[in-house]
């Protein structure tokens, strides 16, 4: 049961930005860009970090729901995403993602800890400054996107309900982070 009275069966981020549209729509925007705007990291590779950091966060609706746009965004490699969460080391992804992960893993623990070989090792496999720049904000913007849904108790369907967290997964893959309608209109 939520903290505060949100809208009645809007899950995660989403009843947050309903509840206060005046910061939920600077919080799309910053995920719009963050995640589909210009980079050089692929809208995969970004949505992974994100659920990468809420993976490690234990929250549920964030890792569920951009774990979601991970796999419809991989298309037919999305077993990548679960592997990852596995055991990303091992996972079938690039020697350069794997050093990117290892980046947002450290912010997500104590940002402070990202060391200068944390950083040379992913230049070594080719990771440019924007990379670096871009998988430290995503890690950052992500921790304060879960500690933001998990501090105020939102609701998320339960970790096994595929469905709901597919049909999440392709909206964000497909139209990405705009303002959900009313709640006349939502869910």
């Amino acid at each position: 049961m939520p903290h505060i009275s949100l809208p009645e069966g809007v899950p995660g981020i989403r009843s947050l930005v309903l509840f206060r549209p005046d910061t939920g729509q600077p919080l799309y925007e910053l995920a719009q860009i963050l995640l589909r705007g210009e980079s050089p990291l692929s809208p995969a590779e970004r949505e992974l970090i994100a659920t990468y950091v809420s993976f490690l966060n234990a929250c549920v609706f964030c890792s569920c729901s951009h774990a979601a746009a991970a796999r419809y965004l991989y298309k037919d490699e999305q077993q990548t995403v679960d592997l990852v969460l596995e055991d990303y080391q091992n996972a079938p992804i690039s020697d350069k993602l794997k050093s990117l992960l290892t980046i947002a893993g450290r912010v997500q623990k104590d940002a402070r800890t990202v060391s200068t070989d944390d950083v040379a090792l992913a230049r070594s496999f080719g990771a440019t400054d924007r990379d670096i720049h871009d998988t430290v904000l995503i890690a950052a913007t992500f921790c304060m996107f879960n500690r933001y849904v998990d501090g105020l108790a939102t609701i998320a369907p339960a970790k096994d309900d595929i469905s709901a967290y597919a049909q999440m997964g392709e909206r964000m893959g497909t139209i990405g982070y705009v303002m959900p309608k009313p709640v006349s209109a939502a869910v």
